[in-house]
């Protein structure tokens, strides 16, 4: 079993950044999403120190999508570092957190009239993704005499070698401006009263252990770039968006290292940024690249059950982790508190959910298991608690923090008032 290194085994428990998995199960109960924020920082580090030893002007915004807890915000805001948020919620938890304004970029393929009002009230840049989106967001930035910052998204039409459902920029994507005609697109912005074009963005997907996808990317951005800079537009920046993909199988996955994305993209970068004559900033948006593996899910066995396969039927399902449900994701999973102890029998973690398909984990070896034992699945901080439900009235679990020799909540568990808070009884039912 390889782990990384905040992971390790004590006295035959499962240790998170030091702290014994049994005792934070005793102490928050299960399920329990536990979150190491030294990891977290760890990683940012990797990534911003690979780009800044080629170039010092470098932003990361943190794609807010992969995990939107509020201690998180507050970890990257810390850091200096920014978000890419994809709703009013997202943006309204970045503000609260600290984070600089001009440090977000508002993106997404379906903006509200009330988002973009949002962003025009707040300062906050917008990544344009249609024609019909700019015209409403200009008119908004008239109607509140301002003018907004934007960029386009641009669509590159590139495969990718990743599920299909998380790669972005396939020309039948519904994700940005296709880029034949998003020179044209430009063109409209300059035109427009209340907007000033500044930026370019890009997204090819998520979840990809190569880096030459993102080298085909840089080139298909920095020709755009080049264009636009002809046409008049000052680059403020170039954002080419996250993707970076992370070893769930540690034992066969190759993922690249930071070091090694930037060692593919930062040339192209640099060599067409001095050919054109600008110095933008780098905006990169990583999100499962800085939080997944700062993360556990800690779930009790309910029981174990011989069927045409053996069972372990634990307390977490997809309305906690969806990925194994809804990608077919892998997460490795450890018996928590016999982690030292040799791989047995196999087994096949089922969840509580009234869904053939909520299995956490299949046909894994693992030790001898009985009815309350602790297993942990790892590598869940990103989209993991993000995507989280509340399906078949389960209220949805606590998320702890970690750091140093410190635990506490992040979110405390809901209760069955919590379902029922929202619901009202119509007038007919008195």
């Amino acid at each position: 079993m390889i782990l990384p290194s905040h992971l390790t085994v004590r006295n035959g428990r499962l240790a998170i950044g030091g702290h014994d998995t049994v005792e934070l199960a005793k102490a928050y109960g299960t399920p329990l999403y536990v979150t190491d924020e030294d990891r977290i920082r760890e990683n940012y580090r990797r990534l911003a120190d690979a780009l800044g030893g080629y170039y010092d002007r470098i932003q990361v915004l943190y794609a807010a999508k992969a995990n939107g807890n509020l201690a998180l915000f507050r970890i990257f805001a810390d850091l200096n570092a920014g978000a890419d948020v994809f709703s009013a919620g997202e943006l309204s938890l970045a503000l609260s957190a600290g984070m600089n304004p001009g440090l977000l970029l508002f993106n997404g393929s379906s903006k509200s009239a009330a988002d973009l009002a949002l962003a025009v009230e707040k300062g906050v840049r917008v990544s344009v993704d249609s024609l019909d989106e700019l015209r409403q967001l200009n008119a908004a930035a008239e109607a509140a005499g301002k003018t907004v910052e934007i960029a386009f998204r641009v669509n590159p039409a590139l495969e990718v070698p990743t599920h299909p459902k998380i790669a972005t920029g396939l020309a039948t994507s519904k994700f940005g401006i296709p880029a034949g005609q998003i020179l044209d697109a430009y063109r409209e912005a300059l035109a427009c009263s209340n907007i000033e074009p500044v930026g370019i963005h890009c997204h090819i997907g998520s979840q990809i252990l190569e880096v030459e996808p993102f080298a085909r990317e840089m080139e298909v951005v920095i020709d755009l770039a080049r264009e636009l800079s002809k046409m008049g537009v000052t680059l403020k920046f170039i954002d080419i968006g996250g993707g970076l993909g992370v070893p769930y199988h540690r034992e066969t996955d190759h993922a690249p290292t930071p070091q090694d994305y930037a060692d593919a993209v930062m040339p192209i970068f640099l060599a067409g940024i001095r050919d054109i004559g600008i110095q933008p900033e780098l905006w990169v948006e990583p999100g499962r690249s800085l939080v997944a593996d700062s993360t556990i899910l800690l779930t009790r066995i309910n029981s174990i059950k011989e069927a045409h396969k053996t069972f372990a039927n634990v307390d977490a399902g997809f309305n906690l982790l969806v990925r194994p449900a809804m990608y077919d994701s892998y997460h490795t999973v450890v018996a928590a508190n016999k982690a030292d102890a040799p791989p047995e029998r196999e087994y096949t973690i089922a969840g509580p959910i009234c869904e053939t398909g909520d299995l956490l984990a299949k046909d894994r070896m693992l030790p001898t298991l009985t009815a309350g034992d602790l297993i942990a699945v790892l590598d869940t901080g990103a989209y993991g608690f993000a995507m989280s439900s509340q399906y078949n009235s389960r209220p949805r679990s606590a998320e702890v923090i970690v750091r140093g020799s410190e635990a506490t909540l992040m979110r405390r568990a809901e209760s069955i008032d919590d379902l029922t808070a929202p619901m009202q009884r119509p007038a007919w039912q008195q």
